[in-house]
């Protein structure tokens, strides 16, 4: 699943939060945490503490949507940092939700 419109963004929120919280919870996370609008129109996306489930937070103009995913094994490659949250490009977010690391390592190199 991608965003249907070119100039959508997708912010991703670093550390992990409660997925049992739906449209109220993760539209209050995005205005605490990610310092967002949840009726930008823009994706907003969660991961749990294990990393193996997703949801993302979009409003399409006349309601939310919570898009979700839930891996059976393995974990999604969670970008880390001290930060609160990053943007993602579209091929990084293809990436991510296909199992890949959503961003490059910098130290990486083959031998």
């Amino acid at each position: 699943m991608t965003p249907s419109c070119a100039g959508t963004r997708i912010h991703l929120a670093i550390q992990p939060v409660d997925l049992r919280g739906s449209f109220n919870a993760l539209s209050a996370r995005v205005k605490s945490t990610l310092q967002g609008d949840p009726l930008s129109g823009q994706w907003f996306v969660f991961t749990n503490r294990r990393k193996n489930r997703i949801k993302v937070l979009h409003w399409d103009g006349t309601g939310y949507w919570i898009l979700a995913k839930r891996l059976e094994a393995g974990q999604f490659g969670w970008p880390t940092g001290s930060s609160v949250g990053r943007d993602l490009g579209l091929a990084d977010w293809v990436n991510l939700i296909q199992g890949f690391e959503a961003t490059a390592k910098a130290s990486w190199y083959r031998k």
